[in-house]
């Protein structure tokens, strides 16, 4: 699917596709200054910075990402963006499914991925062959190169990327950890709702000012950043399937499509409506 670069009077620019047959979708995309707000994904991503500075916090940590480093990001993990310098930075991102990833991987033989989210063991790597990789898949498909192309170039990127994955051990089963496991199931099933502390801190069982400290401290948000982020995640995959953004908005839970809109920029500066327009071709 080919698409235009949206652009911005400072000359920030971001281009999407998708493939049809995969899911996976490519992300071309260059900023100067501020790039994007605290944010996740459900999918995997990797990707390479093609000019400039590329600076983000991930897993708690600042991480300096510069031409032909690999960044490796896994679901759920909280990042950001800015550029540090004046020139700002242009990246290419593969946003590569779960689904698909743990098909791949079992292809391969790595590991199981039936109930076990991958983790990678570095966020950026100096590892030239799978840089290589992960600039190949994203030309195939960001370019439409057609199907073997694309096929080989990402079986040798996951061949290569494998080596870089672990999986996450389970959570302690203490009654902190199942408390919190209560509140974070809780949020997932009741992201359309307008849940207040006190419900949420009664459904877990823990007093509400020890649940806003432990749930941060072990998630690395609060819970209400935790649910604005799920609400996005879901807006993002029911926008891709082409619905209208303000029966969006409100199925997961924002008050109407101008909230949803300001949550959805600051995160993936596109407004909800031309990420729908990139990934369906479905006028507004």
């Amino acid at each position: 699917m080919s698409t235009g670069k949206r652009r911005t009077a400072n000359e920030d620019w971001v281009q999407i596709r998708r493939d049809p047959d995969t899911g996976i979708e490519s992300v071309h995309a260059h900023f100067r200054g501020h790039a994007y707000d605290p944010h996740d994904h459900d999918e995997v991503l990797v990707g390479i910075t093609h000019q400039g500075v590329q600076r983000f916090r991930c897993h708690r940590s600042v991480h300096t990402s510069t031409p032909g480093r690999a960044m490796l990001i896994e679901p759920g993990a909280v990042h950001d963006g800015h550029a540090p310098e004046d020139v700002g930075f242009t990246y290419g991102m593969l946003y590569l499914p779960q689904a698909w990833v743990a098909s791949m991987m079992q292809r391969l033989g790595q590991w199981d991925a039936s109930a076990i989210l991958p983790a990678f063991r570095n966020t950026l790597t100096d590892d030239a062959l799978l840089s290589k990789a992960i600039q190949q898949a994203f030309l195939a498909i960001h370019q439409s190169e057609g199907r073997l192309a694309r096929d080989q170039s990402l079986d040798r990127m996951m061949g290569l990327m494998s080596t870089h994955l672990h999986t996450r051990a389970p959570l302690d089963s203490n009654d902190s950890a199942a408390q919190l496991g209560r509140a974070q199931e809780f949020l997932h099933a009741q992201m359309g709702r307008d849940i207040g502390l006190d419900e949420l801190a009664s459904h877990s069982g823990i007093d509400r000012f020890r649940l806003s400290r432990q749930f941060s401290r072990s998630f690395g948000l609060s819970p209400h950043a935790y649910l604005v982020r799920l609400r996005l995640r879901k807006a993002r995959a029911l926008l891709a399937g082409g619905q209208d953004p303000a029966q969006v908005a409100l199925e997961v839970g924002f008050a109407d499509q101008s909230h949803m809109g300001r949550w959805f920029q600051r995160a993936y500066r596109i407004t909800p409506a031309a990420y729908r327009r990139h990934c369906t071709n479905v006028l507004d």
